[in-house]
């Protein structure tokens, strides 16, 4: 159970004028940099700056643009606090996402079940021993996840990371209020249709993958509709309806959208293997990660999660992908 209690605080030069706050309280356990680490791409996100017990996020609502300030607070074992601190004609749109966005409705009692721990493989039952503040959370905002999603596909992370912060910071706007140097609002999909050809290149990203995502623009207010779309075949097939979005992609986006708790990313160039490699000592394919993964079906990207945070690496074998240059074509 949680509750959000909206807070008045003095202000401070650190706080600035014109900041709404709220203070989330749960009684469960919650880490901000585990829970949302996966809504940034790459260390250097413009969007995002994750830090010990520390996070900022900047992004549009329908109201306007907003940034969002959260900082953990001590609280009574085993419970959580998260002070939360908005800025930008869209800060009360922004508080309102909190519970979604700290994943208040991510409910791990079943996988928390003795029975159900008991079949788990040990490095993932204690990962999830040590780290019980693990939530998936839910943004809501579908382009903000399509976009980076579309860089990321069929190149290096390294190659997705640069295209996003290029294009972020070349056409996003300044975050509202006392932000961190740099931190910007992403584009809105009227912007992205903005972006030339040449920027395009000069991020390094194909015409295939900038195809997808101004298609994916041309219907943004359809493809926002479907924050609301329960999980499920219906929202996996709708968000395919754009050319150029996949299974890979779908399972990527709602995962960050909606708090996916089994969605797998099928298609990825090293999940499979790594998966397989965790699990067996043995890489393998889709097929065969779809397998290992049945006995915890309705909570396989629990566990996909769980085993990257356990710290296992899988064994590098022969050259590694090289990063494709698109700017030069």
């Amino acid at each position: 159970m949680s509750v959000s209690i909206p807070v008045s605080l003095p202000v401070s030069a650190a706080a600035g004028a014109g900041a709404l706050s709220l203070l989330w309280e749960s009684g469960r356990p919650f880490s901000l940099a585990l829970s949302l680490g996966i809504l940034a791409h790459g260390r250097k996100d413009p969007s995002v700056r994750l830090g010990p017990g520390v996070a900022w996020l900047a992004f549009a609502t329908p109201e306007g643009n907003a940034t969002l300030a959260l900082r953990e607070q001590p609280a009574p074992a085993p419970g959580a606090r998260v002070l939360a601190r908005a800025w930008g004609p869209g800060a009360e749109s922004a508080l309102a996402g909190i519970p979604a966005l700290l994943g208040d409705a991510d409910d791990w009692t079943a996988f928390d079940e003795p029975g159900f721990t008991a079949t788990l493989p040990p490095a993932v039952a204690e990962t999830r021993r040590r780290h019980p503040g693990l939530r998936l959370p839910s943004t809501g905002r579908m382009l903000d996840s399509i976009v980076p999603v579309v860089l990321e596909q069929k190149v290096t992370a390294m190659e997705a990371y640069y295209s996003w912060r290029y294009l972020v910071t070349r056409y996003g706007v300044d975050a509202p209020g006392p932000v961190p140097a740099g931190l910007k609002v992403p584009p809105t999909a009227a912007q992205w249709r903005r972006v030339p050809s040449w920027d395009w290149h000069r991020a390094g990203v194909d015409s295939h993958r900038s195809g997808t995502i101004l298609r994916s623009c041309a219907v943004t207010s359809g493809l926002e509709r479907l924050a609301a779309v329960p999980l499920g075949p219906d929202l996996t097939e709708r968000l395919c309806s754009v050319p150029g979005i996949g299974p890979w992609s779908a399972a990527e986006i709602t995962q960050r959208t909606h708090g996916a708790p089994d969605s797998v990313s099928v298609g990825d160039y090293h999940l499979a293997a790594f998966v397989g490699e965790a699990l067996t000592g043995r890489r393998t394919d889709d097929a065969g990660m779809l397998t290992l993964l049945r006995p915890w079906l309705g909570h396989r990207q629990r566990v996909v999660r769980l085993l990257v945070l356990s710290g296992f690496r899988k064994q590098a074998f022969g050259p590694r992908l090289s990063p494709e240059d698109h700017r030069r074509r």
